[in-house]
């Protein structure tokens, strides 16, 4: 892959409202069914009169039990699109009535289970109503939680957005750029012309709708945009190297993911060091995931080699990353030793995301 490899000027987001239905995960998948066989644990502790009674009959119940629960998550994730354009009362009175319907399903199996076992013929009525109950309920709740989750992705692309748009309105970021730009008027127009744009992109995307989703593609354009400002500032002192890959471009992130980690090389890596240094991107496919890694050199300074700043851009990367891929999502950060002898220590930020965020059968 060249690393200098063109990028188109209109490249930007793609947003899109966060799912509610969003039970597709591997994380929520866990996290449902873990929450019904904890519950069932509970209720088949009250009536048993030891411990092991009690594990004796949730396992029992885990064989239907667990079915339902996969059941509920299969039907919600192949619905979810319908879902996300009915009316509130549409959505829980379906989440309640699927749960009522599959816990029914559920009570069947396991009264369908004993009647083989035991020769006892299975009751109707009664026994029917406190399964459908706790199915609706747990249906219910169940979508009251993934409301709550839904929720809270927005104030932390909201912080996002805020965060960046401090970056981008930084005075001596700002006044360089300008100051570049007139120079550029009289010698060279189109270069110039490039510049503002470049700019007014950061602005539109930093002021953009606060929620949704981007594609990998999308945000290596817009950092190629913030590189190509300050490379003009640094001149030769900053080296970029980009090495991508075709197959992870289409990649689902969160919106100013790559940017600020870019940002925080130059601010970091390039911008304390008299000499320079240089940044390096990288993104591959292993096993339907893309992994992007961002590297720089960092500043030698006696016995402390890198000074690290506070943290708060890797934070929140780290934690969009995790509201929208969940358990799925992998992040990590931090000073790395060289590769060689004589070479010099950088730092390192990887993140390991799903190349697509359904659920694969």
């Amino acid at each position: 892959m060249d690393f200098n490899e063109p990028v188109a000027s209109g490249a930007s987001a793609r947003y899109e409202p966060p799912e509610l239905f969003d039970v597709c995960h591997v994380g929520v998948v866990l996290r449902v069914v873990l929450s019904v066989q904890v519950v069932m644990l509970l209720a088949s502790a009250f009536q048993a009169p030891d411990a092991l009674e009690a594990f004796n009959r949730w396992s029992q119940t885990t064989v239907a039990t667990l079915p339902a629960s996969l059941l509920w998550l299969v039907l919600a994730c192949a619905a979810r699109r319908p879902l996300q354009r009915v009316q509130d009362r549409v959505q829980w009175l379906f989440a309640a009535g699927l749960g009522a319907a599959v816990a029914l399903l559920a009570q069947w199996e396991l009264a369908w289970l004993t009647q083989v076992l035991t020769d006892v013929p299975i009751p109707w009525g009664w026994p029917q109503v406190p399964a459908a109950v706790t199915g609706g309920l747990m249906g219910a709740l169940c979508l009251a939680w993934l409301r709550h989750r839904a929720r809270s992705v927005l104030p932390a692309h909201a912080a996002a957005r805020l965060a960046e748009l401090q970056a981008r309105i930084r005075p001596h970021f700002l006044f360089n750029t300008l100051n570049t730009a007139i120079a550029l008027v009289q010698v060279d127009p189109p270069r110039a012309e490039r510049v503002l744009e470049d700019l007014s992109e950061l602005f539109r995307q930093a002021l953009s709708a606060p929620h949704g989703r981007t594609t990998l593609a999308d945000e290596v354009a817009l950092s190629r945009r913030y590189l190509d400002i300050e490379q003009l500032r640094f001149g030769d002192r900053m080296h970029v190297r980009w090495q991508l890959d075709p197959a992870a471009a289409s990649a689902p992130l969160p919106p100013l993911i790559l940017q600020p980690l870019v940002e925080n090389a130059v601010r970091h890596g390039v911008e304390p060091c008299a000499e320079g240094g240089w940044i390096a991107v990288h993104t591959e496919v292993q096993a339907g995931h893309m992994v992007l890694t961002v590297r720089n050199s960092v500043p030698q300074q006696g016995a402390l080699p890198f000074a690290p700043g506070h943290g708060m851009a890797l934070r929140n990367v780290r934690q969009r990353l995790q509201l929208m891929h969940d358990v799925q999502a992998e992040f990590a950060a931090g000073l790395k030793p060289p590769e060689t002898v004589g070479a010099s220590p950088y730092y390192e930020v990887r993140l390991k995301v799903p190349i697509s965020t359904e659920v694969q059968a």
